[in-house]
């Protein structure tokens, strides 16, 4: 089983987002012995926000790109490689302002293409990339699972329908939640890593 890990946090190893990922992955690799795991980072090595140089490249057939083109494809074309190699997904999702960072966020304009990783039919919309497993580790100061704040919460419903428009829809949600109130605090991150089955 290939294993991709999407990291967005820029706190390195005190991000709880990347530490509850992680522990999906020990657990994955303990249930699923002899899985690989590839790495992206996007914190350290971001992709950038897409520009008129992008959507050009994209729209223009390949045999006619330029090496402007060509380049400007480059990372789109790597992340699309990436998840279609992959069986499972484990994406690490800080809480960002009620949302997503941008850094996943410009993962994801790149791995939207149309005609590649979805496509218009008749009826509407179709995903591409389909029989994926997904864990969206989320990690967020307050609790937005339930409570006041729940409506406040624009970023796992956002992932859902995103990924779910790209044919992903085996999503499961694992929170660190509270990590900044004292009461939840210790014990954030061991109960979204519980929550989960592999």
């Amino acid at each position: 089983m290939q294993i991709l890990q999407i990291i967005s946090s820029a706190r390195g190893a005190e991000s709880y987002s990347t530490q509850l990922s992680q522990g999906i992955i020990d657990k994955l690799r303990a249930a699923h012995p002899g899985s690989s795991v590839v790495v992206r980072n996007l914190a350290k090595n971001p992709f950038p926000h897409l520009e008129e140089a992008h959507l050009q490249a994209y729209f223009t057939p390949v045999e006619a790109r330029s090496t402007e083109q060509q380049q400007a494809v480059r990372h789109s074309d790597e992340a699309i490689a990436e998840v279609l190699a992959a069986d499972v997904l484990v994406i690490g999702v800080p809480f960002y302002n009620f949302s997503i960072a941008s850094s996943l966020k410009s993962w994801l304009d790149h791995l939207t293409r149309a005609g590649i990783t979805f496509r218009y039919t008749p009826t509407g919309p179709e995903g591409l990339i389909t029989d994926k497993r997904v864990y969206l580790a989320v990690a967020s100061g307050g609790i937005y699972s339930e409570g006041p704040m729940q409506p406040y919460d624009f970023a796992t419903p956002y992932l859902r329908w995103m990924l779910g428009f790209l044919g992903m829809t085996d999503i499961t949600v694992a929170r660190a939640e509270g990590v900044k109130l004292p009461e939840f605090q210790a014990q954030a991150l061991q109960k979204g890593l519980d929550s989960v089955a592999v």
